[in-house]
């Protein structure tokens, strides 16, 4: 089986207006209880659909931007694995706040930023 896309997240210096621009743009609900600079979006489509969030952009010199996360079974190995395929690895195996599992993020040949979640 492959690994499904499990999360997306869309980065903005203003995240608060990205987020009102979403939620009337395609009637999302948006969760910003999540604290200042992140909140966590339900796109509506039910149980199957793929959730996200709007987050602040951390470092302010770098642009805002859309990631999408792939679910796998295990981190390291979808790291090592896309290393040996051309890839590079950015941010290794991290745990996430609240229970919220875990992630790492690795930048495919051509530079794209891509994130693994389980």
């Amino acid at each position: 089986m492959g690994a499904p896309v499990a999360f997306f997240e869309i980065t903005s210096h203003d995240p608060t207006r990205l987020a009102a621009f979403y939620r009337e743009l395609f009637d999302w609900t948006i969760d910003e209880s999540q604290g200042p600079g992140y909140s966590l979006v339900d796109t509506g489509a039910g149980e199957e659909a793929v959730g996200g969030g709007i987050g602040a952009v951390t470092d302010q010199a770098e642009p805002g931007g859309v990631s999408v996360y792939m679910r796998v079974d295990d981190l390291q190995a979808s790291l090592d694995r896309a290393e040996a395929l051309g890839g590079k690895a950015l941010v290794p195996p991290t745990d996430l706040p609240d229970g919220y599992g875990r992630f790492a993020m690795f930048a495919d040949p051509d530079g794209n930023t891509i994130g693994l979640w389980t």
